[in-house]
């Protein structure tokens, strides 16, 4: 997969300034404050900065924590994991694998057939068409 590389002038140019904050540098949205939060429409979400498709509607539940929570990305080398100590707490960030944005982080305690739950900033995510 060949990356995307822009600087940060070029994504503010191409992003809103909450896009930017989360996607670009790691910020998180206010928990069910997200377009996506609730949402139930069947289709794919991609990464608002590349439009790499992520994650399927078929894989997202209500998780009760204010972000859109999926059990899988589509495809699992579309997203990329890293170590995260930020805030004092130790988690597993998820980035896109085509641009490095910022998407959320991964926990273990999503349903079945994962046990993960991928929980993601609505902000970070475009519905695709």
């Amino acid at each position: 997969m060949e990356k995307i590389v822009k600087s940060d002038e070029e994504w503010r140019a191409e992003l809103t300034p909450l896009q930017f904050q989360v996607a670009r540098k790691k910020g998180t949205e206010r928990p069910f404050s997200g377009e996506y939060c609730h949402a139930h429409e069947p289709g794919l979400y991609g990464c608002v900065c590349c439009g790499l498709p992520l994650f399927d509607s078929r894989t997202k539940f209500d998780s009760g924590t204010g972000w859109p929570s999926f059990t899988a990305p589509v495809e699992k080398d579309h997203v990329r994991e890293e170590h995260d100590t930020s805030y004092g707490m130790v988690r597993i960030e998820v980035l896109c694998n085509r641009c490095d944005a910022h998407l959320g982080h991964v926990f273990p305690d999503g349903p079945p057939p994962t046990g993960l739950r991928y929980c993601i900033n609505s902000v970070s995510l475009r519905k695709l068409e």
